[in-house]
């Protein structure tokens, strides 16, 4: 049943820490962790935020007008599509995928045909289709919650928590330096303004519903998951009544241990050390900027002496 299905939704503002967050929970034995991105958006995404953030990074919205196959075509979901349909083009090519989504899709349209559509149920149906179609995928039998990750979505968290009653969502925030330090190095990079607005919303809309779902909303700051992953995450998971196991500890794809997380992220090592160096790379002119646009938002992560 859908009020049963269990999905632990991860967002973050880009460079904040989701990826690596992600793959920290990984190892888990009793999570089904998405191998990349599970970017849920669709192109049917018209609200105000439209315009601010990529549709593929929102929640969904399905018009519901066609059938379970055109519902799936339209999640937009292009990190994992890419691997399955085009591998010799996806930055993940390098690692062993046995997954098909023709065969994902299938099992979709069965899924919904149980559930029925809405977008609670295509929701838990994209998930539990993808772990069906994914044939190499390192198996505990003890699993238990799914876990996703997308950036930013967590201007949708209402909508994913108001729906799937068993769901919780991570908030993972990163001080705004090493964020902004990190997203310049892009090929094209967002201007500090447009940036450091989006860094702001995800944080505003992180304390707003974790005021309106308090036992489901959770926050983390990316500096504490960086300085004491298992501790940091444990929390999360004792929340969910799962173990606290030592893979916790250390960053993996399917099982197996990543020497740094590039290029699920653009975080490569994930040390207190790297972070702060990547923060004082600005200049001293960009640490005020910064300063000035975070404003209010750096007193309730305990930011304002991080520089």
């Amino acid at each position: 049943m859908i009020s049963e299905f269990r999905l632990l939704m991860i967002g973050a503002m880009y460079e904040n820490g989701g990826n690596t967050t992600q793959r920290l929970l990984d190892g888990h034995p009793e999570m089904f962790v998405y191998p990349f991105e599970s970017q849920l958006g669709t192109k049917y995404v018209n609200d105000y935020l439209a315009s601010m953030f990529s549709l593929k990074y929102r929640g969904p919205t399905f018009p519901l007008r066609g059938g379970a196959m055109e519902d799936y075509a339209a999640i937009i979901d292009e990190e994992c599509k890419v691997r399955a349909r085009t591998p010799h083009v996806s930055k993940f090519r390098h690692v062993d995928f046995d997954f098909s989504d023709d065969e994902r899709a299938r099992l979709f349209v069965e899924h919904t045909e149980l559930t029925g559509r809405s977008r609670a149920g295509n929701v838990a149906a994209f998930f539990t289709a993808t772990f069906e179609s994914w044939r190499n995928l390192r198996r505990s039998g003890k699993e238990q919650v799914y876990v996703g990750y997308s950036p930013i979505v967590v201007v949708d968290a209402g909508a994913i928590l108001g729906d799937l009653p068993a769901a919780h969502f991570l908030h993972v925030v990163r001080n705004p330096w090493s964020a902004y330090a990190d997203t310049k190095k892009r090929p094209v990079p967002l201007s500090m303004r447009h940036y450091m607005l989006g860094w702001v919303l995800n944080q505003y809309h992180a304390l707003l519903y974790r005021e309106e779902f308090p036992e489901r909303m959770h926050v983390v700051r990316a500096e504490d998951v960086m300085a004491a992953p298992r501790e940091s995450l444990g929390k999360v998971c004792a929340s969910l009544g799962l173990s606290v196991p030592e893979s916790l500890s250390v960053p993996s794809w399917n099982g197996e241990a990543l020497r740094e997380v590039y290029p699920w992220g653009t975080i490569r090592v994930p040390t207190p050390e790297a972070n702060e160096a990547t923060a004082r790379e600005l200049s001293v002119e960009e640490v005020e900027a910064v300063r000035s646009y975070a404003g209010p938002y750096l007193e309730p992560f305990g930011y304002e002496e991080f520089l």
